[in-house]
This record gives C-alpha cells, sequence and structure tokens, in this order.
C-alpha cells in the first residue's frame, strides 16, 4: 500500500516516513517484543498521505498565506490564524485512495488485534528529538470505533499541526513550518481505563541521577496524567540492583488521583469522558510492587536498546498502560529524554546550584507542590483561568492557572516562573517548562486560590522534590561549581545527608560515602507521626490522639506497620541508592523527648523531662519496654534496604551509648531482628559523643567495628 506500513514493517530509521513517534513504536515491536516488552499492534498512515493532503485543492498556499500574517509573541492573532487554518484543513478532503487503503489496515487490525477501538495518534517527523521533545504538540484520540470516526480523526490529528501552540514551538525553536510532516499511527486500545497508566522517565527528570527509574500512574486511561490533569503517584526504582533481582522501589509517593478518564457511551458521541475517582481510589495505590518493578524493567530494556542504537548513553521518556482485562502492562509510546540527555551530552563540569538567601523561618510560604527544574523566579502573579486570557498574560510575570497544557506555550515563555493547581512533574507542561530552563511547580491543589492577582512572589523549585511560592521579591544567590577543577583532598570526604530529597543532586558532589544519615529527619519529614502511636494503632488500640489525621497520613499502605516500614525504608533508600555502592552509615533515631512530642499523636508517650539532651534518647530508649516495639520496627526497615532492596552498602551506627553493656543490648535487639554483625558485610558504629566513648573507647571498640 502506498500510504500504509505496520508496525513489524518499521523501524527508527523510518522517521522521515512515519515520524518520530510511529518509527519508536514499530522499533520496538520488532525488536523488544522479543525480549519481553509489550507493545500494542499498529499501524502508521505515512507522511506521504500528509504531503498528499497539503496538494490538494492549493491547501499549502492557503496556510502559507495565514503563516505570513503571524507574529507568535502576539497571542490573539496567532490564536485567530491558527483556527482559519484548521478550518481549511477539515474543509480539504482526503483522496480516494488513502481512504480505502486506510480502512482495508483498519480491519486487518481488527482481525488481528480482535478489538475495533483504536487509539489515533500524532507522529511528526520533527518529534521525540533529543533537543526538543515536541511534548504535546499534536493530538491524540483514543477509543476511536468505526472507519468513519477512524478518518474524521485522522484529519483532526493533521489540524493538529496547525494549533498556536504547534506553531509558536516550532517558530521559537527554527523549525520551518512546512518541513515538519505529519504521520498518523492507529493503534489497538490498552484497556486501562479498567486499570491504570502513566508515564516513566529512566532518569531523574530533576536531577539527572542516572541509576534511578522515576515512574507516574494514574487510575484511567493515560491522558489525565500526560496532560496534567491529575496529582498522579510517585515511584523511583534503583537500576543497579533491579538488575540483581532485587526489589529496590526506594519511593512511594501518594497522589491525589481526584478523576479517572475511562469510556464513554456511543450514543453520546464521547469516545472518553473523565469521572471522579472513589474515595478508596485515591487512597489507593494506582499500581502494585510487582507492577513498579516489571515496568522498571522494562524501561531498563528500552533503555539499553535505545543507547546502543545512538552509541550513547540514552535515558528515555516512555509511556506506559495496564490492561484491566488481561492485567498486562504495556508500552504505548517510548522517546529520548530531553533536558538531562542534554547535560550528558555536552559532557558540562558545571554545577549551578540555586539558594534563596532569607533564612526559611523568616520566609512566608503561600503555596507549594511538586518542583520541576532546580531553580528560582521572581514576579508579579498573573492569575490565568483560561486559554481565552493568554493574551492578558505580561513578559516576566509568574503564570498561575488550574493546569496548562501545550496550548499555553506561548505564553509560558514569557513566564518568570509557572505555578498549577493540577499536574505531576511528567505531565507536558512540566517537560516544557523544564526545556524552557522555567521554575515551575504542580500540584499545589489551591494555588490560583492561595496566589492573587499582583501578588509580588517568589517561587523556588531548589530546595528539593518540594517546590514553595512564598511572599515577596525574596534574594536568591547562584553558585556555579566547576567540578574539573576541584582537587580531591588526600584524606577521605563523607557528607551528612539529612533530607532524602537532596540525596540524587549531592551525590554528584566528590565524596566517598555518607558519614552520617540521620534516621530522626527522614520520621520527622516522611512519616511525621510517633512511632509508638503508630504501633498502638496497629495493634488495635481505640483511643489514640490525632487518630484521623494519623490514619489519613498512612493511606495507601496496608496498615499502620506497613507505612512506617516502607516508609523509613525508602528515605533510607533514596540516600543509600544516591551514593551506591559507597559506604552510607544511618545513625537510628535520636530524638529527644521534646521533639518526640512534637510528631503527630506524640504527647502521650512522652515524658516531661528538664534536660532531654542527657535523658530519654539513643541507646537506651531502644531497649526500654515502652519503645522496643518501634526500634524493633526500624530495624525492620534496615533490614528491608540492605536486603530486599539490596543496598547493602548501608552501615549502621547507634547513638548516645552510654555504657558499653548498653552498646552490648543493642547489638542483641539488632541481632533479634536478624540484623546480625559482620553477616553480608554489616557493620556496626557507635558515636562518640560523649566522655565515656573516650574514656572507655578500647571496651567499646570490643563491641562495636568503630566509632564515627
Amino acid at each position: 500500500m502506498q500510504y500504509i506500513k505496520f508496525f513489524d514493517e518499521i523501524q527508527n530509521s523510518d522517521i522521515e516516513t512515519v515520524g518520530g513517534k510511529n518509527a519508536s513504536l514499530g522499533e520496538m515491536y520488532q525488536k523488544l517484543t522479543p525480549l519481553g516488552v509489550k507493545v500494542p499492534a499498529g499501524f502508521a498512515i505515512t507522511c506521504n498521505a500528509y504531503e498528499q493532503l497539503l496538494q490538494t485543492e492549493n491547501l499549502k498556499e492557503k496556510i502559507q498565506s495565514h503563516l505570513d500574517q503571524i507574529d507568535i509573541q502576539d497571542i490573539g492573532v496567532l490564536q485567530d490564524r491558527a483556527k482559519k487554518i484548521r478550518e481549511l484543513i477539515y474543509a480539504t478532503p482526503v483522496a480516494m485512495q488513502m481512504k480505502e487503503e486506510i480502512k482495508s489496515a483498519y480491519e486487518q487490525l481488527h482481525i488481528t488485534s480482535n478489538t475495533q477501538e483504536v487509539a489515533v495518534r500524532s507522529s511528526a517527523t520533527a518529534e521525540d528529538l533529543p533537543d526538543a521533545s515536541f511534548a504535546g504538540q499534536q493530538d491524540t484520540f483514543l477509543n476511536i470505533r468505526g472507519f468513519a470516526s477512524l478518518l474524521h480523526h485522522v484529519k483532526l490529528c493533521y489540524a493538529s499541526l496547525f494549533t498556536a501552540r504547534a506553531i509558536s514551538y516550532r517558530a521559537s525553536r527554527g523549525f520551518d513550518h512546512f518541513s515538519v510532516l505529519l504521520s498518523v499511527g492507529i493503534q489497538k486500545m490498552v484497556r486501562s481505563d479498567l486499570a491504570s497508566s502513566g508515564v516513566m522517565f529512566t532518569i531523574d527528570t530533576e536531577s539527572g541521577f542516572e541509576e534511578s527509574i522515576f515512574i507516574t500512574s494514574s487510575w484511567g486511561l493515560g491522558e489525565n496524567v500526560v496532560s496534567g490533569k491529575v496529582n498522579p503517584d510517585e515511584f523511583y526504582v534503583f537500576k543497579p540492583t533491579l538488575k540483581a533481582q532485587k526489589r529496590p522501589i526506594i519511593r512511594r509517593f501518594l497522589g491525589s488521583k481526584l478523576i479517572k478518564s475511562v469510556y464513554g457511551k456511543r450514543d453520546d458521541d464521547q469516545p472518553i469522558v473523565n469521572i471522579n475517582t472513589t474515595k478508596k481510589e485515591q487512597e489507593k495505590f494506582s499500581i502494585t510492587d510487582d507492577d513498579i518493578l516489571q515496568l522498571a524493567s522494562y524501561g531498563m530494556l528500552i533503555e539499553a536498546h535505545y543507547s546502543k542504537e545512538a552509541g550513547h548513553y540514552q535515558p528515555m521518556d516512555i509511556e506506559w498502560a495496564k490492561d484491566g482485562e488481561s492485567g498486562v502492562l504495556y508500552i504505548v509510546q517510548a522517546r529520548p529524554e530531553t533536558v538531562q540527555s542534554q547535560k550528558i551530552k555536552s559532557k558540562s563540569t558545571i554545577i549551578e546550584r540555586y539558594t534563596l538567601d532569607l533564612p526559611k523561618s523568616k520566609r512566608v510560604c503561600l503555596a507549594k507542590g511538586k518542583a520541576v527544574g532546580a531553580k528560582v523566579g521572581s514576579g508579579v502573579v498573573r492569575v490565568i483561568d483560561t486559554i481565552e486570557r493568554l493574551s492578558d498574560f505580561k513578559e516576566g510575570e509568574v503564570l498561575v492557572a488550574d493546569i496548562t497544557d501545550p496550548d499555553w506555550e506561548p505564553a509560558m515563555k514569557k513566564a518568570a516562573a509557572l505555578v498549577t493547581n493540577r499536574g505531576g512533574r511528567t505531565c507536558h507542561a512540566a517537560i516544557v517548562a523544564r526545556e524552557m530552563g522555567l521554575p515551575a511547580i504542580v500540584g499545589t491543589h489551591e494555588g490560583t486560590e492561595q496566589l492573587k492577582d499582583g501578588d509580588v512572589v517568589t517561587v523556588s523549585c531548589c530546595e528539593g522534590e518540594d517546590g514553595e511560592v512564598y511572599q515577596g521579591d525574596l534574594p536568591f544567590s547562584i553558585k556555579q561549581t566547576d567540578l574539573s577543577q576541584m582537587q580531591k583532598p588526600t584524606t577521605n570526604i563523607y557528607l551528612n545527608i539529612g533530607n532524602p530529597q537532596h540525596a540524587f543532586s549531592f551525590c554528584s558532589v566528590p565524596n566517598d560515602g555518607v558519614g552520617l544519615a540521620r534516621m530522626e529527619f527522614i520520621i520527622n519529614n516522611y512519616i511525621k507521626v510517633h512511632p509508638l502511636a503508630l504501633v498502638d494503632l496497629y495493634n488495635g488500640k481505640e483511643e489514640i490522639v490525632d487518630r484521623k489525621i494519623i490514619e489519613k497520613t498512612i493511606a495507601g499502605y496496608s496498615d499502620a506497620k506497613d507505612f512506617f516500614i516502607k516508609k523509613l525504608a525508602e528515605g533510607i533508600g533514596m540516600i543509600a541508592a544516591a551514593f551506591y555502592p559507597k559506604p552510607v552509615i544511618v545513625r537510628t533515631s535520636d530524638f529527644k523527648s521534646n521533639e518526640y512530642k512534637r510528631l503527630i499523636g506524640g504527647a502521650p508517650y512522652e515524658p516531661d523531662e528538664e534536660n532531654p539532651m542527657i535523658g530519654y534518647r539513643g541507646a537506651s530508649r531502644y531497649f526500654s519496654k515502652a519503645y522496643r516495639p518501634a526500634y524493633d520496627w526500624e530495624c525492620e526497615a534496615l533490614k528491608l534496604v540492605r536486603e530486599e532492596m539490596g543496598l547493602d552498602n548501608v552501615k549502621i551506627m547507634i547513638p548516645f551509648v552510654r555504657t558499653p553493656k548498653e552498646g552490648e543490648n543493642v547489638v542483641k535487639i539488632l541481632a533479634q531482628n536478624r540484623l546480625v554483625q559482620g553477616e553480608y558485610g554489616l557493620q556496626l558504629y557507635a558515636m562518640c559523643e560523649i566522655p565515656s566513648n573516650v574514656i572507655l573507647a578500647e571496651q567499646f571498640l570490643e563491641i562495636f567495628d568503630g566509632y564515627r
């Protein structure tokens, strides 16, 4: 056929014929399906069909006359001319031969795949490039059934080449509008409306840490994750120990997932509709641990294949869907990641770090969400509630919206920063903001309510995975460090890491490992609940202070114990993975009683001490009858990190050990929890911090492997 190629006839070298998306689908269908990666069958309507349409009734010349009248800085004119171009495309007839070939291919796919529902995906020749993703610039349509509807949506794909966003994106990156051709992919639908779907990156999108897989997921069809209409679940998986058949899920984050996209009713002419998720769905992770690990395995296979094809390391941006009927996980799109990979390719040794100069205690936080990028931006707030108001947006303002989609790209180019109520760090808007170097905070929930037109704010994305919007124009500093000019001293350098959110970025600094990772910081930032309150909740105690808050906090996990152990293990695991295989010394919890009391539900479990610094803390707390159950959970978390995740670079340090006898007691507790000194390379240290540790050093060092 002149205008049709099935996926088993396509590979990456066919971009000029079928566009980036279809070339990649064909490549995976041919090369990776034999390795176990599932890709739905389909075919491509080649770029020849689009070129044929442009020649019909002088369509190309008519389009050009409108393009000549566009100034992409004038958003109102841009939108008007783009609309007129699309109307020209809708009115231009499709050649008879093209119709017949599309119908024949559709019928063949129906027979081989036993389905009439298909996804109709735009695939441009200048798309999914290593240096420009064109994320979301052309349209995709799901659950399309019947030839007449299929043909109609193919025309809609062609027309999406000339939305305001697509015209602006091409012009800003120097692409001639007619040098970008469009193919359309027709692919068997995956019934993720009955399950879940999302996006996967084979690199950390913010820090560029290469050894992690980052997965987002939500209920239903994937459009809501990609477009940023939901705050999805997030997961990190550590590649090196996954290769060793371990289960290294080093981070879980429960998104709100307030809506999901499902099949609509045929008689309403709505192929897909959004409906509210149930409270149960909102409080449950949308994929299982087995799903997470399977997807990560797919991601590594895809990354390895594309890296081999490219001749260099090539991280990937991948869309996936789970079929609710069969339970099978499918890959429905894969393209090169465009931001961190360019930094890797440039081989830059410069580290750039933004920091706010004002102490956190003196800042007023107005809104917070997920940080995109690691920069800071300040400006006057402009809340935009509809795309029609984009023409009101002025250069240097902070764009605040419920969501943004690629149609907002012309305004994003002029913004000092971006803030949205909804969306995750893998949605189209986040990808485009990252490409632009624009600080963005997504998923604030109520940003449009908390920020008002005319407010002067500072948008900070430099403090970890959480971004915050502060009141006022706050001073900040930019420090550049050239790692190639740094001379490593002869002594070993061990870092102190308190917040796991910083681990992926800090590990790029020359170091020999982590000398102190404080477990209480992880409890404070990740768990936030007093451990004994969780123990009592797990054991069925009825009267618990802040019970409703605690139950809300542990949502997504099977029970209070599962929450504590996994959350603590994830915090430790993030740090251990970032520095693997270098040693990471984790100090078990060392809150003082007044600090424990401030945790959620903590007041009933702590004494009133005049001097908590020398009171109920450290080793003596661990073997006390009251706290022992919680310390057993701490031990289980450490064991999970070392054995299930495979991060055996973790060493354990015990704080505030007053006497050798206390040291012996804690070593016994660790052994009872199957953390045996010397087994699987486990080393135990004591913290040298009180006089007895020095005076009785020889006795202590008979018990521990060393001091820190």
